[in-house]
């Protein structure tokens, strides 16, 4: 990839992707990662995609920290997953999983039309061919038959308590599917706190991981979901009030 003299290089961090996720993104990998930062730099005066922008922070935030939920799961998938990422944003942390997995077919979830939009012009000009995207709210998308209990996977991260994002993500679901929330704090008593909603929408909580962000050391959770039998039809509830109103 030819850069000119402004382009602001993210860094490759070779031997931290190496350490911490046994893996590292090929030369086209690192290209598709600096062309997301690059798009991502020059229309996020106007869109407000993210206040992640200096480069050591968007690598780690976005592109690491995306991927450290996933990395040990998507491999042993048999069959290649479908994926929905909830409240995607700018992207994260769907895109980044598309494109290290281009065996997956990612579908990225956000209710803002602008966002959606730059995204779609994003993977259009990237070529990446495994992501689509859904423009509305999750608990309406969710209600839809061709989404409804159609994934294998959903990501959430950032979007609410952890008892909301279940009942965001967990319709989506098949039986057996996984829903990954990220989290930064997580306590013993919210998990506690926890567990009756996920029960309600037909899941069980699977495990918790921390882990440590590699640049800043900050403790991050990642919070896996299993559903066990069908989420009963009444959830999601009506926009806004998972919100308002938590299991």
């Amino acid at each position: 990839m030819t850069t000119n003299q402004n382009t602001i290089l993210l860094p490759e961090m070779k031997e931290i992707w190496q350490e911490t996720l046994n893996w590292q993104p090929d030369k086209t990998q690192q290209q598709i990662f600096q062309s997301i930062y690059d798009e991502i730099l020059a229309v996020n005066p106007h869109l407000n995609l993210t206040r992640i922008t200096e480069p050591n922070e968007f690598w780690e935030k976005h592109l690491w920290d995306s991927l450290r939920g996933v990395a040990s799961l998507l491999p042993s998938v048999n069959s290649p997953p479908k994926i929905i990422d909830i409240g995607t944003g700018g992207g994260f942390p769907g895109l980044p999983v598309a494109v290290i997995f281009p065996q997956t077919s990612v579908s990225l979830l956000d209710s803002t039309r602008k966002k959606i939009t730059f995204i779609d012009q994003l993977i259009a000009k990237l070529g990446i061919n495994n992501v689509e995207t859904i423009m509305g709210r999750s608990e309406e998308i969710a209600r839809q038959k061709q989404h409804r209990q159609n994934y294998d996977i959903a990501l959430i991260r950032a979007v609410g308590s952890a008892s909301v994002c279940a009942e965001y993500a967990l319709p989506f679901l098949k039986i057996g599917g996984l829903a990954i929330l990220y989290r930064g704090n997580w306590t013993d008593k919210e998990m506690e706190e926890l567990k009756p909603g996920v029960k309600q929408l037909g899941g069980e909580i699977e495990s918790v991981e921390q882990f440590t962000t590699p640049l800043s050391n900050s403790i991050r959770h990642c919070l896996y979901l299993r559903l066990i039998s069908p989420t009963p039809a009444k959830f999601p509830r009506g926009v806004g009030v998972p919100a308002q109103h938590p299991l």
